[in-house]
């Protein structure tokens, strides 16, 4: 039986640790030859060392998979240009990008500084943005090509203290759409994983109440590994079909999202004052409001 990626070239971008190592060894598993970038920062997104994108390289290869370690940030354009020149210089090709590096910064939003806000921005949205810009030129050329972006349901539903990350997180889902849209023509595929694991980056989770506590012992329980599958499944060719979409992975379950579409609407032929939107139309409308839920509250469950 042929390996699901066989041939392919694929860049995991934050491949060091947690997700991204798990998706990296994977795709590696399933014949893909990788390209492990991960600057080797804190959680936070500060310091750098070399050592877990070589050591996941290393195991890599002690399975008898091909990769090369990676430590450009993709914070600049620059630097994610160098990532994907890398997977070309060193395979000769570029097949998939998973925009997977990330760091936390939460904060309730009334106390949350320019710096805090610009950091998480910068690696997840411009840093999906970047990767994905210097790999669209070669996957037109070659008419072939899958990016996989990891969003979060703190963006799609909404979590405490974390607007940086939860604007970043929606965003990118808007980005994937707008790949998909502007190059299906080149057979180019775009889509969205928001996953549940534990992982370094969301060991920051505050644990300072017992419903806080209560949350992070649910996410222990799912490990980074259940990710991968799905993710070595988007950027196969059986997934040439599957493009724009937004799925979340939470232990053995896969969901796949909804996206914002019209739910209700209202209509007075002459046209609404302020005063009848008041009195009528948003009574009516009120009905369906979408409730001021965080991600626990939807995913109230234990993870199956």
């Amino acid at each position: 039986m042929s390996k699901m990626l066989e041939g392919k070239v694929v860049v995991v971008t934050g491949a060091g640790g947690g997700i991204g190592r798990d998706m990296a060894l994977s795709m590696a598993t399933e014949g893909a030859k990788i390209v492990v970038n991960d600057i080797g920062t804190s959680t936070t997104g500060e310091g750098t060392d070399a050592g877990p994108a070589q050591k996941v390289v290393e195991e890599i290869k002690a399975l008898g998979g091909q990769a090369v370690a990676n430590t450009d940030s993709v914070c600049e354009a620059a630097g994610a240009a160098r990532i994907i020149a890398c997977a070309v210089d060193t395979f000769g090709r570029i097949d998939g990008v998973v925009n997977n590096a990330g760091i936390l910064r939460d904060r309730f939003f009334h106390k949350m500084s320019l710096d805090e806000w610009d950091a998480v921005i910068k690696v997840h949205l411009y840093g999906s943005y970047y990767m994905s810009r210097a790999a669209a030129n070669h996957f037109k050329e070659q008419e072939s090509g899958a990016m996989v972006h990891m969003t979060s349901t703190s963006g799609l539903i909404g979590n405490l203290g974390q607007a940086n990350y939860s604007a970043a997180k929606l965003a990118l889902v808007a980005l994937s759409k707008s790949i998909a849209l502007d190059m299906q023509k080149f057979n180019v595929r775009s889509n969205c994983i928001a996953p549940f694991a534990w992982s370094r980056m969301i060991g920051s989770i505050p644990t300072d109440t017992p419903e806080q506590q209560a949350r992070v012992a649910k996410i222990q329980q799912m490990t980074p590994n259940k990710i991968a599958p799905l993710a070595v499944y988007l950027l196969s060719d059986q997934a040439r079909d599957v493009n724009a979409q937004v799925f979340t992975v939470r232990n053995n379950e896969i969901f796949l999202m909804s996206q914002p579409r019209p739910v209700r609407s209202v209509h007075r032929s002459e046209g609404w004052t302020a005063q009848g939107i008041a009195e009528h139309g948003m009574p009516a409308l009120q009905r369906s409001f979408v409730p001021l839920e965080r991600s626990g509250d939807v995913f109230s469950w234990d993870p199956v």
